[in-house]
């Protein structure tokens, strides 16, 4: 499983509303936890926590400002599971500016949390709130004058019935009566995309401005728009070098109790569409992680970013230049967008290595390079897997094991392929070509109709799934075209007319009829990718009763002409 962070969203969160006095976001749990058991509190001694409910990760908290997202505490359906926070001390605060926020979700907008106050731990008073109008995440705010200044404050959130409730980011801060000024929704954004390093903003929108004089910190950006001393409404704006990556703080402050610190996250990368065609060396100082290029952006971070390591590989008929790529098995899927295709053919091809099997699992297979659409959802996957001591790629549209076809082609560790993705939108077809001769001419290795016809190819991502499936290669030489740099010769994109082949399922025999009724030749994989059957079709049929039942997969090739179909076998 892949570890997604806040750092691929444009985000900013509160962490600081004015003079904090205690803020807990429950950490990130490694699996669902009794509050009893939990350990990883973010405010602990002399913090105590009690309570029926657990801490777990699913669900997390998303949609408000300052949402920390990971572990949350969830109370079930079963009413009367609460969490209670003990040992809070508020005894230095006035009442009336000790403010209370927490995030909440619920599964029922009739059923709402019951939120308590106690000095002693026994004797308990509610606390009044405006409740959810939605099952979505939300920021509950509680003004001053409910919590008292107590060394011994306790706070309990109940779950009173049937329906399923979490809590995350619980805070208290001393905000002034007299801070009239509000922040709304801030909003990230680039401020161009092109190839070269540009800037990102950050827009914090505010109102109730123009009483009282506002400082505002912001380290490493330039700090314009509106000025809260002067302006009852506007927006301050940040603006920072897209080189400036990372986490920075920002404080708009008017006093100690009308204060707000925000972290201001860069976005992964402003970068452009690429125009097709696009050609990648990999031209970047070794050690340099991919997605801090101007042509990628990660779409998930694991522990593992793809980094440029020194030198290239070599293939005939292509000059290798810069450097190359290196994916370590697990970690960040990276991302090149480019020109959307919806029409005719696009090419994917590249150079690849495969330096180590070690831990790789036999039967396990993985994809590691993918198409996607305009949003993003993955497409057209070039798969791996080992065989024995070496491995075959594959090809599908979808995640399904059964969709995979498997080329018969084994290759060796540290031996380099050179591999052409392509798609046809006219035809629906997609096909891999396996070393093919630059300038000369190659059909496809493999090829695959996809059961739903791909509509938009915007994206090419190199992915690293996990340590046991994904195994250590380097990449170089990626190239996004339109046409191939060698010839179709036998048409691979072209369907064979009429062709109909049953029965499917079948046991003894295996028809195959055309429009040509020409020379027809079959291949007949298995599922692990070793060749069964490779013969001519005679009198239309093909004997298959010597194969045991399963699935397979053929290939018909006729007048230079290939298509490709499942067969399962009783």
């Amino acid at each position: 499983m892949k570890k997604i962070y806040f750092l691929l969203s444009c985000l900013i969160a509160v962490t600081s509303y004015g003079q904090t006095i205690y803020t807990e976001n429950f950490g990130t749990p490694a699996s669902t936890t009794l509050i009893t058991a939990y350990t990883g509190w973010q405010a602990s001694t002399p913090i105590a926590y009690s309570g029926s409910g657990d801490v777990r990760t699913s669900s997390a908290s998303t949609g408000y400002v300052g949402a920390s997202g990971s572990g949350n505490v969830f109370l079930t359906s079963t009413a009367g599971k609460n969490l209670i926070i003990s040992g809070i001390n508020t005894s230095t605060f006035t009442a009336s500016d000790i403010q209370l926020s927490f995030g909440y979700t619920t599964s029922s907008t009739t059923t709402q949390l019951v939120v308590e106050k106690s000095t002693d731990g026994t004797t308990w008073a509610p606390i009044t709130f405006t409740n959810n109008a939605n099952t979505n995440w939300n920021l509950v705010t509680i003004p001053g004058g409910q919590i008292p200044a107590s060394t011994t404050l306790s706070l309990r959130f109940t779950q009173p019935a049937t329906a399923q409730m979490r809590i995350d980011d619980v805070k208290l801060a001393a905000v002034s009566a007299s801070c009239t000024l509000v922040l709304g929704t801030p909003v990230i954004a680039c401020v161009a995309s092109t190839s070269a390093l540009d800037n990102y903003t950050a827009t914090i929108p505010f109102t109730g401005g123009a009483t009282g004089t506002y400082v505002i910190t912001a380290t490493g950006a330039t700090i314009t728009g509106d000025n809260p001393s002067t302006a009852a409404t506007g927006s301050v704006i940040l603006t920072y070098s897209e080189s400036t990556l990372g986490t920075y703080s920002v404080v708009i402050a008017s006093g100690p109790t009308c204060s707000f610190t925000f972290n201001v996250t860069s976005p992964d990368s402003c970068i452009g569409t690429n125009t097709v065609p696009v050609n990648e060396p990999f031209n970047y100082t070794a050690g340099t992680a991919l997605n801090f290029s101007q042509m990628w952006k990660n779409t998930s971070v694991g522990s593992d970013e793809i980094l440029a390591v020194a030198g290239n590989l070599s293939y005939t008929g292509i000059t290798a230049t810069g450097n190359s790529v290196a994916l370590a098995g697990t970690g960040s899927d990276t991302l090149l967008p480019f020109t959307d295709s919806t029409s005719g053919d696009i090419y994917a091809s590249f150079l690849i290595k495969v330096t180590d099997l070690t831990g790789i699992s036999t039967t396990g297979s993985t994809y590691f390079a993918t198409f996607s659409n305009a949003t993003n959802v993955y497409s057209g996957k070039i798969w791996i897997k080992t065989n024995g001591t070496q491995f075959q790629y594959g090809i599908s549209t979808t995640t399904v094991t059964a969709d995979i076809v498997w080329s018969p082609n084994l290759y060796n560790v540290n031996t380099t392929q050179y591999l052409v993705l392509g798609y046809n939108f006219t035809n629906n077809l997609l096909a891999l070509y396996e070393n093919p001769t630059i300038g000369g001419s190659s059909s496809a290795s493999i090829s695959t109709t996809p059961a739903a016809a791909l509509t938009s190819i915007a994206n090419f991502i190199f992915r690293q799934d996990s340590a046991t499936s994904t195994p250590a290669m380097i990449l170089d030489e990626l190239k996004i075209t339109t046409t191939p740099n060698f010839t179709l010769s036998n048409q691979s994109f072209s369907q064979i007319d009429g062709l109909k082949m049953y029965p499917n399922p079948a046991k003894n025999n295996l028809f195959i009829e055309t429009a040509l009724n020409s020379d027809i030749n079959v291949a007949i994989v298995d599922v692990l990718g070793k060749e069964v059957i490779n013969s001519k079709v005679s009198n239309s049929a093909v004997n298959i009763s010597g194969l045991t039942p399963g699935m397979y997969i053929v290939k018909i090739t006729e007048e230079g002409k290939t298509s490709t179909k499942k067969l399962i076998i009783e």
